[in-house]
């Protein structure tokens, strides 16, 4: 059992929402659609659910084409932000609700509704009403309800994203167990490349309304395969630096260089791009090979345990995200260490050439 995605695209009022998509989602997996607000996550779960019909494309489930089969007609389930409950009913009504709609026998509802307040660990709670619950319990009371169908399909729309930070992280942890004990195709979306890193699997990146790569998110995020979609999966944001290659070494915009290695050393010589993640970036050096750029410090924002500093490094706009409480004055003169190990070079096209020396490592 698979969904797939062959060419599928949607426009509104004329303009594009999603470009043609070829995407195919396997039995049993989790999926991850990771972009930020408008990159067309919310879009794609609506055409996967079938509440939008494609501009163009194919939509196939189970082998079987389902373009235009309505939302009603499917074995689909999905949790939205604003998770919904019914006030009036019970828990146990709650869960319950989607199975005696579809006409479900008394029995069979009662086994099923059982079994999935057990894996959602709500069953003290089948007698109490939503508004007696806990957010995070509000939040499990709705995902039962998409669960206990044995939808195919459950698709989750940034569910966590207001729940406060203790609820989100029981969440977090819960959720892969839930899909193991499914067996569903999961897909959730975030806007957070944290989230994808904890629930693995596998991660698609979007961009304006297009997948830039799709594979198991470890992949994605160590070797992404272009600077978009280094820069969505990173938060804060990768930066960014022009360097030049000349002969055997690559020359950054400090006068400091790097020896041009293993696919470098092929490379004709030119201008490319190098890239690096916040938390690479460093205020003491701590490797003999680390490079120094001297940068002005325009703002600070303190975590309790890292400090990100945002840096003007010749009218380029760095982050870095720095261990432990810095006490640094706005304005100052600061040099920032990387170690040439971090740092991924792309082509003037903005494709990955050579993926950073730590990541083919991992």
């Amino acid at each position: 059992m698979a969904l797939e995605f062959k060419g599928v695209s949607k426009t509104v009022d004329g303009q594009t929402h999603i470009h043609p998509t070829d995407l195919t989602l396997e039995k049993g997996t989790m999926n991850v659609l990771l972009g930020p607000t408008l990159s067309g996550k919310t879009s794609l779960m609506r055409l996967m659910a079938g509440l939008d019909a494609p501009a163009t494309g194919q939509i196939i489930w189970d082998g079987q084409d389902v373009t235009g089969v309505r939302v009603q007609d499917r074995k689909v389930a999905m949790v939205y932000q604003q998770f919904i409950n019914y006030p009036s009913m019970s828990v146990y009504d709650n869960i319950a609700s989607p199975m005696r709609l579809l006409g479900a026998d008394r029995a069979e509802i009662d086994r099923r509704v059982r079994e999935t307040a057990e894996m959602m660990q709500l069953t003290p709670m089948l007698d109490r009403k939503p508004l007696e619950l806990s957010g995070g319990q509000q939040q499990r009371c709705a995902l039962a309800r998409a669960l206990v169908k044995n939808a195919g399909l459950v698709l989750l729309d940034e569910p966590l994203a207001n729940l406060d930070y203790k609820l989100r992280e029981e969440m977090r942890v819960e959720i892969p167990k839930i899909f193991e004990a499914s067996g569903a195709i999961f897909v959730y979306a975030t806007t957070e490349p944290e989230e994808a890193l904890l629930l693995g699997g596998n991660t698609a990146t979007l961009w304006e309304g297009r997948i830039t790569q799709f594979g198991p998110t470890p992949d994605v995020y160590r070797q992404p395969v272009d600077a978009t979609t280094a820069r969505v999966f990173s938060d804060p944001p990768m930066n960014f630096l022009q360097v030049a290659k000349t002969g055997s070494k690559l020359m950054f915009g400090d006068g400091q260089s790097a020896p041009a290695s293993g696919k470098l050393a092929s490379l004709p010589d030119g201008r490319f791009t190098a890239g690096f993640r916040p938390n690479h970036l460093e205020i003491e050096r701590h490797t003999p090979d680390a490079m120094g750029f001297t940068t002005r410090l325009s703002v600070t924002e303190l975590t309790g345990s890292e400090t990100f500093v945002h840096l003007d490094h010749h009218g380029e706009r760095w982050v870095g995200l720095i261990h432990g409480v810095q006490d640094l004055a706005l304005g100052e003169e600061l040099t920032v260490w990387l170690d040439p190990r971090h740092v991924y070079i792309f082509g003037e096209d903005g494709q990955l050439i050579a993926p950073a020396a730590y990541a083919t490592a991992a």
